[in-house]
């Protein structure tokens, strides 16, 4: 069903029965490695997958001018993961368990900072407690009186109207950024399995938020979450609120990566994050 290496197989959706109980058996809560993370950002990141001589499973991809591969699943033997790292360059998203072997065997690992997902206490999140969360509590009251609002499960009924808030939000920003990943996600949300809520404001759809679990259903992802501007309070608003109905099984909310944004950082450090889930960069010595 895959191409075997050294050809690849393009990510299609007809490729999830095979990939995403894989993915679903990872522990460690990398926000990349779910079958509708690598998908939807296909054409981003030129993924494809192939499967090696022993069986491993690789991805591949190229950020700008890049070659590089990942691993989710396991290790290949040495000769065909030397063979990799010659063809590819670099292997991300590796893990911690990974680093640790890889700089055994002579590699060189670099943290991947910019791109560790933020791991918040859903509790925390929902509930907004103590004095470090004091002007977030503002914002939310800001908004809750000053709106009426109605808050529901997002289902495909539903997709238009979070198509609109996507537009909305398009024509508020000065970049595009993961618009086209986020339309797709809400387009195809029941293939993909995605999950969410969308918020209305005086009967106008006016944010909704898609994710999934992670770590074998003991984090949630949140991929995408998008509001219309002009509402003051509203994304604190729908932060605490979808945290707040989440079931308790979901002990953390993965808020995935800043990607070194200054501005991202200093907004997704303000939640007092509970822990990181780190990632590496390996290369060959």
């Amino acid at each position: 069903m895959l191409a075997d290496y050294p050809h690849s197989s393009p990510l299609t959706v007809e490729l999830r029965p095979l990939l995403h109980p894989l993915f679903q058996r990872l522990s460690e809560g990398i926000s990349e490695f779910t079958f509708a993370n690598l998908y939807l950002f296909r054409d981003t990141h030129r993924y494809s997958v192939t499967t090696l001589d022993d069986g491993t499973i690789a991805f591949l991809g190229r950020s700008q001018t890049a070659a590089f591969f990942m691993l989710p699943f396991s290790l290949p033997a040495p000769a065909l993961l030397d063979r990799l790292f010659h063809d590819h360059g670099m292997l991300k998203c590796a893990t911690s368990a990974q680093a640790q072997l890889l700089a055994q065997q002579g590699y060189r690992v670099e943290e991947d900072r910019n791109n560790f997902d933020y791991l918040y206490r859903r509790q925390d999140l929902a509930l907004l407690g103590g004095r470090n969360y004091h002007k977030k509590r503002n914002l939310i009251k800001a908004f809750t009186s000053s709106h009426a609002f109605v808050a529901k499960p997002l289902r495909t009924e539903m997709q238009g109207d979070a198509l609109r808030v996507l537009e909305d939000w398009r024509q508020g920003t000065d970049t595009p950024g993961d618009y086209r990943a986020a339309r797709e996600a809400v387009e195809l949300m029941e293939p993909l399995q995605l999950c969410g809520g969308i918020y209305y404001v005086e009967s106008r759809p006016t944010a909704f938020v898609l994710g999934e679990e992670l770590a074998g259903g003991a984090s949630y992802a949140i991929h995408f979450e998008k509001a219309v501007p002009g509402y003051k309070g509203l994304y604190q608003f729908i932060n605490q609120s979808f945290a707040a109905i989440l079931p308790e099984q979901y002990v953390t909310i993965n808020r995935e990566q800043d990607l070194g944004d200054p501005g991202l950082r200093q907004a997704k450090m303000s939640y007092l994050p509970a822990g990181f889930v780190e990632k590496f960069k390996v290369t060959a010595s």
